[in-house]
């Protein structure tokens, strides 16, 4: 059996206008399944309905990868493992964001005032998005470039690709699929996402990218694209 790759769609409102969504990807395999981010704690129960529709019920699901700290991605992770049984990953650079609740944990620029900024965002969220909240962990490991997966069934290696955050990594399988987070993203094109840490590290990882053999990209938000557009797009 090969891995099948099910793009899960969960559309993010704000004071109940639509503005986007956030995905997360199942991927199964002969030995059980491995989901890549999992999404606001608001869409659990749709995830939940994702998951049994594809069959990964638990015990069935063994790994849960986040590709980085936001509550976006990685809002059920703590629900899912105490349920499904799954471990969690991420980068270490990402670990203080999900312990702590503070995404600024994985930035550089880590003023008062943006920390100020970023619980009020939260906040905001929580009671204007209905995202739900923080649910604080640890991940049971962290994993680094060229981590390899096949011990999970997985046929795919990690790439530290930072620019969004400090540990943002992407997923990359031998069939040429990567799971990029939010380094890109698709809302009206293929492009970088508009929320960048560092430039200079996001310069350096889309060009590391461009020169790999990757076909099919999946974001964090939008659509899934082929790479060779986004190239085409961003000479």
């Amino acid at each position: 059996m090969a891995q099948k790759i099910k793009s899960i769609e969960f559309p993010m409102r704000l004071a109940g206008i639509k503005m986007g969504t956030v995905n997360s990807y199942l991927i199964k395999t002969e030995t059980g399944c491995t989901l890549i981010d999992t999404g606001f704690p608001s869409g659990r129960a749709d995830l939940e309905k994702e998951l049994q529709n594809a069959g990964c019920l638990p015990g069935d699901l063994r790994l849960i990868v986040m590709t980085h700290g936001d509550q976006d991605h990685t809002g059920n992770g703590a629900y899912l493992r105490e349920k499904y049984g799954a471990k969690i990953a991420m980068h270490r650079d990402e670990v203080g964001v999900v312990e702590n609740g503070d995404d600024t944990l994985s930035r550089r620029r880590r003023s008062f005032l943006r920390r100020v900024f970023n619980r009020i965002v939260l906040e905001l969220l929580s009671r204007f998005a209905r995202s739900g909240k923080f649910e604080r962990f640890s991940p049971d490991f962290t994993i680094d470039e060229g981590y390899d997966f096949s011990e999970y069934g997985f046929n795919a290696k990690v790439l530290h690709i930072p620019g969004h955050s400090k540990g943002s990594i992407g997923i990359l399988t031998t069939d040429g699929d990567l799971f990029c987070g939010d380094l890109l993203w698709n809302r009206r094109r293929p492009s970088t996402h508009s929320i960048m840490d560092d430039q200079s590290e996001l310069k350096a990882s889309v060009e590391r990218l461009k020169s790999m053999r990757i076909n099919m990209v999946y974001p964090g938000h939008g659509k899934p694209f082929p790479m060779e557009s986004f190239t085409q797009l961003n000479r």
